[in-house]
């Protein structure tokens, strides 16, 4: 039987990454941001309970180590212990994820600015995305936009405030009765499923969008804005629909930092998910005292779709899952 050796993008593209990380990690000297190289392998992992992830086992001692959705832990056990602003390009990994825009393995650009607020953060990511994004495939100005706002434009909902007869009386109106049954009363469900269903494709038309200030619902790991509690210091990234990167006002607050983990913890065991526990060395290292500062992972393999104006990630991995 022959097998296909061959890698499955073009010679063009493996030159091109090389360009973009080059470009990449010279922005980050000029600036004096510190590369640094966390494990892939820990004894903890995320809580999402919307991800599943890759186990592997150690024989000496004998026990399961997890390799890593996001390199965020491990870089914020060494901002607590001063390194200062840091960035990290690894690979990352997120078990049952493979599709146009997903590989179960991909490359993640992930940075922490100390110091910044959010608004710095995203003229951070502009400083960085602008060069490199080509005239054909951003030819635009970056657009700055509230989750609020966005949502509005496109639902008539206000993601503020929950009343179900609303929401579900727009997802009818436009074509997602299903939705009734799949979010119940649930409104970060339900704020995922019209954000992905009806705003999303409209987000960063040939230029890069910045949706921020999340609702508290859906706070992952930012701060809760201190003007307005009903928000979180969230950034999401968008070109052309495409999802490129998530970003923080990084949380601080260790007793805060564990009420989210109880709380994704139990949202796994409801539904059925494999259990995972906090991660106690993350959480040691946030009692001992986090820097104020604001952090982004941006997904490189997607980045270079959007530069290359390639439809599927494939197109731009040498050996995707299926060739690996």
């Amino acid at each position: 039987m022959s097998l296909n050796w061959q890698p499955s993008c073009s010679l063009e593209l493996i030159q091109l990454r090389a360009k973009l990380l080059h470009e990449i990690r010279t922005y980050f000297y000029v600036n004096n941001v510190l590369e640094v190289e966390t494990p892939l392998l820990c004894h903890s992992v995320g809580t999402d309970p919307y991800l599943e992830y890759f186990t592997s086992h150690y024989s000496i001692p004998s026990r399961d180590y997890y390799l890593q959705s996001s390199p965020e832990f491990a870089m914020k056990r060494l901002l607590a212990a001063n390194t200062g602003s840091i960035y990290q390009i690894t690979k990352a990994f997120r078990n049952g994820e493979s599709g146009r825009y997903h590989n179960p393995e991909f490359t993640l650009l992930e940075w922490y600015r100390t110091g910044f607020d959010l608004q710095q953060l995203m003229d951070d990511v502009e400083s960085l995305l602008t060069p490199l994004l080509t005239v054909e495939c951003c030819s635009g100005k970056a657009e700055r936009i509230t989750y609020v706002d966005v949502f509005k434009n496109y639902t008539g909902l206000n993601a503020l405030q929950f009343d179900a007869a609303e929401y579900q009386a727009c997802a009818d109106k436009l074509g997602f009765p299903e939705a009734t049954q799949l979010c119940a009363l649930d409104h970060a469900a339900w704020l995922d499923f019209l954000f992905s269903h009806v705003v999303q494709q409209h987000l960063g038309v040939a230029r890069l969008c910045m949706v921020f200030d999340y609702p508290a619902c859906l706070p992952s790991l930012a701060r809760l804005k201190l003007n307005d509690t009903r928000v979180v210091e969230r950034v999401e990234l968008f070109i052309d629909g495409v999802e490129l990167g998530n970003g923080f006002f990084e949380l601080t607050d260790v007793n805060e930092q564990i009420r989210r983990f109880d709380q994704d913890i139990m949202h796994r065991k409801n539904n059925g998910a494999v259990k995972i526990d906090k991660d106690e060395r993350f959480l040691a290292a946030l009692h001992s005292g986090l820097p104020d500062c604001s952090g982004i992972a941006i997904g490189i393999d997607r980045l270079l779709m959007i530069i290359s104006q390639k439809s599927a990630i494939d197109e731009v991995l040498a050996f995707p899952i299926e060739n690996a």
